[in-house]
């Protein structure tokens, strides 16, 4: 191993550690969590991160992850430990076998393989303050992250590609080809380790790299990598600017669940979309698996006249009302565990002096006066309604005081719905309605709703 800096060394350094300081990546008195697998990129990125120090007073501790696929496995261990013992690196091991994660969590190996380590890398860094994760992704994984999401149908969050900060995430090696990171570690006599999977055809990525990448470098263009980093650097300038503006758009049309159709319809067709996509993989588990099929039928509903619904995965409901959008995720009532009623939703023009029917499960509103997202749930402290004050006019009355003239026994009161916008509440099912929301001489438009049992 040489110790003395040749022109290979002294730039490849030189170029990293101006883009570590560009994007303040490590700074006096850090943490730094390094991920390193004994492969080509993570052993220059200890070798680089051990420079740094030189300039930069930091901590080191290296994580190695064990995969538990490869019989060679054990000996890149071996190797990793011996360069932290060389140069006092605390160093920990973990194992955990990917193929019975992947089974697990239903993902493939190869996501089952990046859960794995950035949980470890997780761990480890948890235990100290601010501390950040140094990962050796160079600027050959950014293009073909960037061709993968492209061929998956990414937009231009994908198109980005990956970043070289992410929360405490840093990837100091991100503005290096892989060409440079071996004729680094070659002009300094350092070996490492070679994964014979990255060899072969196993995973989509090694296809993109080995006949695609590969081939665009030597036949097209042999600053394919760097072209299409710098794109990525364009991309991701716009997308941080869209960002910006669709967190505005989100400030002036949306109300907690609710988008103002006009409001809506005033923004330009990227940050509807974007602001669509954002609102909806809010309600996913895992944020994801929203597709531009969803974008597209959720976009219908400000676009075509008329109150319909449509159903997205995860149980998520859009539905629109005249001048808005809701947007919900069904779940189970709380408390009691019981299913809440099944509530059918209709509107329709009214014509001053036609007959309402009553009833009991059946209601009718004036759809003009409700502003706000309407819910279905059991009572909660400060609910009332409105009833008539025998004078001409109407005054508020709360739900316990109603319940309790009303006779209704206590054990019961817990379990009754109520169709609320707000605190005030439309209707106590299976009783009565509020004042305020009937049917009257200005009324315009009117909301059925028919109350049914869940089967």
């Amino acid at each position: 191993m040489k110790y003395g800096k040749d022109d290979t060394t002294f730039a490849v350094e030189k170029k990293v550690f101006a883009a570590m300081e560009e994007k303040q990546m490590i700074l006096p008195g850090d943490t730094v969590v390094l991920g390193v697998s004994g492969g080509a990129d993570s052993v220059c990125l200890f070798f680089v991160l051990l420079a740094y120090r030189e300039k930069v007073p930091f901590s080191m501790r290296v994580v190695h992850v064990n995969h538990g696929v490869r019989t060679e496995a054990v000996e890149d261990q071996a190797y990793v430990e011996s360069l932290c013992k060389q140069f006092e690196i605390p160093f920990q091991a973990v194992y955990e076998n990917i193929y019975e994660v992947a089974k697990a969590e239903k993902c493939s190996p190869e996501d089952a393989g990046r859960r794995v380590r950035y949980k470890a890398f997780s761990r480890e860094a948890d235990q100290y303050p601010s501390a950040k994760i140094a990962v050796a992704h160079n600027a050959n994984d950014r293009a073909e992250t960037m061709l993968l999401n492209l061929f998956r149908g990414s937009g231009m969050r994908g198109l980005r590609s990956i970043e070289a900060t992410r929360d405490r995430i840093i990837r100091p090696l991100l503005t290096l080809e892989r060409c440079e990171i071996e004729a680094y570690l070659q002009a300094r006599e350092i070996t490492w380790c070679t994964d014979a999977t990255n060899l072969e055809d196993l995973y989509t990525r090694n296809k993109v790299r080995h006949h695609i990448l590969d081939y665009a470098g030597q036949e097209i263009c042999d600053r394919t990598v760097v072209h299409m980093n710098r794109t990525a650097d364009v991309i991701a300038e716009a997308e941080d600017f869209l960002t910006d503006m669709t967190e505005a758009a989100r400030k002036h049309c949306v109300r907690d669940d609710a988008i103002e159709v006009s409001s809506f319809l005033e923004l330009h067709k990227a940050i509807q979309n974007r602001l669509l996509l954002q609102l909806l993989e809010e309600k996913t588990p895992y944020g994801k698996d929203i597709r531009a099929v969803h974008i597209e039928g959720v976009r219908e509903l400000f676009t075509r006249d008329g109150n319909r619904s449509i159903q997205l995965p995860f149980d998520i409901c859009c539905r629109r009302q005249y001048g808005k959008v809701y947007i919900t995720s069904g779940e189970a009532a709380q408390g009691d565990g019981l299913m809440g009623p099944e509530l059918l939703f209709s509107d329709f023009g009214y014509e001053e002096g036609g007959e309402i029917p009553q009833n009991q499960y059946t209601k009718w509103f004036d759809y003009d006066k409700i502003r706000e997202s309407l819910d279905v749930r059991t009572r909660q402290v400060g609910d009332y309604l409105t009833v008539s004050d025998g004078k001409g006019g109407v005054i508020h009355k709360s739900v316990k005081k109603y319940m309790i003239e009303e006779k209704i026994p206590e054990e019961q009161r817990d379990r009754i719905y109520l169709l609320a916008e707000g605190n005030h509440i439309l209707w106590i099912i299976g009783y009565r309605i509020s004042e305020y929301y009937k049917i009257g001489p200005g009324t315009e438009h009117i909301l059925q709703v028919e109350c049914r049992d869940r089967q």
